[in-house]
């Protein structure tokens, strides 16, 4: 009695289609005609409006407690002078703290330890980009001695990214009923869509100068244009 039984539970489950199997299938639709894979891409320009850049300060002692608190008391300083400047709380985040040994290799000796080097970097989103350098030589001042960036962004690229999205369909319509006529025949009907990860195309913009280097003329930051694109990857039926 027992095997009969058994044996009806394992048709049973054979019969249920299983879980992995089930993520695993892709739906696919037959076409009748000439299948044509376009890839087509849409892109817009925007001028960016968030600069982010990187701020930060390296301190050296002769002990790791004083070079990390050398470092904090420095960067409370710099952070002090983005509050006063307007920068937002949730537009400051600590991006690193390090502390490292430093040593001298005298020739034919074992290395001998003479310090260490801390560092301590925030990255910092500029909202007013335009006034952004003033706020740097701000930071040099205050003892900042590391600045990288910026990095120029559109802060909410959505609507942007839409119509990049839009021109990217019409581009590849576009395309497909250039290869139908090309053909003799005529596009019947779109099989299927798909977008790649799309990114903004910044423009090479040049580290900003390590803050030694700074002059008495003011830091300035032209944020130009950007770039937002959308790639697709469509397939046509042709008849």
């Amino acid at each position: 009695m027992i095997r009969p039984f058994l044996g009806a539970l394992l048709l049973a489950a054979a019969a249920l289609p299983s879980t992995a199997g089930a993520q695993q299938t892709s739906i696919t639709q037959t076409i009748a005609g000439t299948r044509l894979d376009i890839n087509a891409s849409g892109e817009v320009t925007r001028v960016p409006d968030v600069a982010v850049i990187s701020a930060g300060v390296v301190s050296r002692s002769p002990t790791a407690t004083g070079a990390l608190q050398d470092s904090a008391t420095r960067m409370s300083k710099v952070v002090a002078a983005l509050k006063s400047a307007g920068v937002e709380d949730r537009d400051i985040q600590t991006s690193n703290v390090s502390l490292n040994p430093e040593y001298r290799y005298p020739q034919d000796q074992s290395p001998q330890l003479v310090g260490y080097t801390a560092s301590n970097s925030v990255t910092v989103r500029f909202r007013d980009i335009r006034n952004s350098g003033k706020i740097l030589d701000a930071l040099v001042r205050q003892g900042a001695n590391q600045i990288s960036g910026p990095n120029l962004v559109v802060d909410k690229p959505e609507a942007a990214l839409d119509e990049a999205r839009q021109k990217a369909i019409a581009t590849g319509r576009a395309r497909a009923d250039l290869y139908a006529r090309s053909l003799g025949m005529r596009v019947v009907r779109v099989v299927s869509v798909s977008e790649s990860e799309s990114y903004p195309v910044p423009p090479p913009v040049p580290m900003y100068a390590r803050a030694e280097m700074a002059s008495s003329q003011a830091t300035k930051i032209e944020p130009g244009e950007q770039k937002l694109q959308v790639n697709l990857a469509m397939v046509f039926e042709l008849q």
